[in-house]
């Protein structure tokens, strides 16, 4: 069995693939046998055959059995185009952009006074104590986010085997935020898109105000149903396929690595773009099988947040996508919002760089997982059965007994205030299917829901 990826193996995928893109590698051509190349490498068989199998789920080799692997003709499909509307749209921030980067010393254009006016300001005065990653910044700050807090970024994507340098990073008001950039840029009226079913209802959300056709595709227990997808994309001509990857919200359950290949030969097939949404990315292991690790943002766009483990009311997540695309978003952002806080994102660096976030992480996963086992247990104890088994996030997902009316439950549940999530609302078109609910294991254990739960389904 191989080890899991490692940041040698990621290094070895990056160095093979400059070699094949600066032709010191031909089509056609032999690499060399795992051994040898472990070797020169320095490092296991078992690291350097997983880098093999990366390298062919990218499609720069192939795996010929009992002859060994060969360079593959690369033929990577483009970005999508940029709507025209959208493109109409980024015609006027050019002059803002200007105002965000300052490249001309004379600024006599600007929008706003210069920061030396604002140096004695109360807002200097209350945070003279503080001044997280440096002196309180006046403007807007960079349209792509705190460089230092993007840097940092980039080193936890590397760790993740997702190579991106940081101004492929793009700062947004967390995920949610991201998720608008995404779907303003990518999709116009009209256009079919795919997502998980049941899925992120939010995302279901920002597609009806894009006027787009949203697409279910079945969710089983270790990630996207791959008939459904295949014969999805095959028949709607979908654009973009949304989904979560790990920890899925809601059913909890994460993808394998041979279905994440299997998702990515789809969407080659069809040319599917791929937005993977990770909001608990900081609370699962490194190693964990990730879309935009097999595919290195070629046509997978990653986005990550703080807000699941850290604060929501921070609103800090991220983009890493091509470069291409990212400079787009980065435009788009302008456009809608100027800038993120400059200084919620210096708080966020200050709370990484000191090892307070990561001693948070430990108590919060710590936390996680003695919720999930005793939330197991006492939903057993009523009768509950779950769709996947948990892996590592908030949530499970609670089948119901066929005929149950899942709405009748969360009506009848409000009246005894207990709040409830219902399974349908998490189906782009709000229907449900087998009746289940979602269920946040910090609350699970709660002796009043229990209660109400089983005298419910008694």
């Amino acid at each position: 069995m191989n080890e899991k990826p490692s940041g040698r193996g990621a290094r070895i995928v990056e160095n093979v693939i400059g070699l094949i893109e600066g032709g010191t590698f031909k089509t056609g051509e032999r690499l060399p046998a795992i051994r040898g190349a472990a070797e020169n490498f320095g490092v296991s068989k078992n690291t350097l055959a997983d880098a093999y199998d990366r390298l062919v789920a990218l499609g720069y080799i192939e795996a010929r059995r009992g002859s060994g692997h060969y360079v593959r003709p690369i033929r990577l499909k483009p970005l999508a185009a940029r709507p025209p509307h959208v493109a109409e749209a980024l015609d006027l921030v050019s002059l803002l952009r200007e105002q965000l980067e300052q490249h001309y010393a004379v600024r006599v254009g600007d929008g706003r006074p210069p920061p030396s006016w604002m140096e004695d300001s109360e807002l200097g005065r209350h945070l003279n104590g503080s001044r997280p990653g440096g002196e309180v910044s006046h403007g807007y700050g960079h349209p792509r986010g705190f460089r230092p807090l993007r840097e940092r970024i980039a080193l936890t994507l590397a760790e993740r085997s997702i190579l991106a340098t940081p101004d492929q990073i793009l700062l947004t008001q967390g995920a949610n935020h991201a998720l608008d950039l995404i779907v303003r840029n990518l999709v116009a009226p009209g256009d079919a898109v795919l997502v998980d079913s049941p899925g992120y209802y939010p995302l279901f959300g920002k597609l009806k105000l894009a006027k787009a056709e949203t697409i279910g595709v079945r969710r089983g227990i270790d990630g996207p149903d791959l008939e459904d997808l295949a014969a999805k994309a095959a028949t709607s001509h979908a654009k973009v396929f949304f989904t979560q990857s790990l920890a899925h919200n809601p059913t909890g359950g994460s993808l394998t690595l041979a279905v994440a290949h299997r998702v990515l030969q789809i969407a080659q097939r069809h040319g599917l773009q791929i937005v993977e949404d990770d909001p608990f990315a900081d609370v699962l292991p490194a190693a964990s099988p990730r879309l935009a690790a097999l595919d290195q943002l070629e046509r997978v766009t990653y986005v990550g947040t703080f807000s699941k483990t850290l604060s929501a009311s921070l609103r800090v997540g991220y983009i890493a996508a091509a470069q291409p695309l990212a400079d787009a978003l980065a435009d788009l952002k302008i456009l809608t919002i100027v800038s993120t806080s400059d200084y919620i994102e210096r708080v966020i660096h200050n709370l990484i760089v000191s090892g307070q976030y990561r001693r948070h992480l430990q108590r919060l996963r710590a936390r996680i997982e003695d919720s999930t086992v005793a939330a197991l247990r006492h939903l057993e104890r009523v009768g509950v059965r779950i769709f996947a088994p948990p892996s590592g996030g908030f949530y499970l997902w609670a089948l119901l007994a066929p005929g149950t009316d899942e709405a009748d439950l969360a009506r009848r549940a409000t009246q005894q205030s207990i709040f409830m999530a219902p399974g349908a609302v998490f189906t782009p078109d709000r229907i449900a299917g087998e009746p289940a609910i979602r269920i946040n294991v910090a609350y699970a254990s709660d002796q009043r829901f229990l209660e109400f739960l089983a005298g419910y389904l008694a």
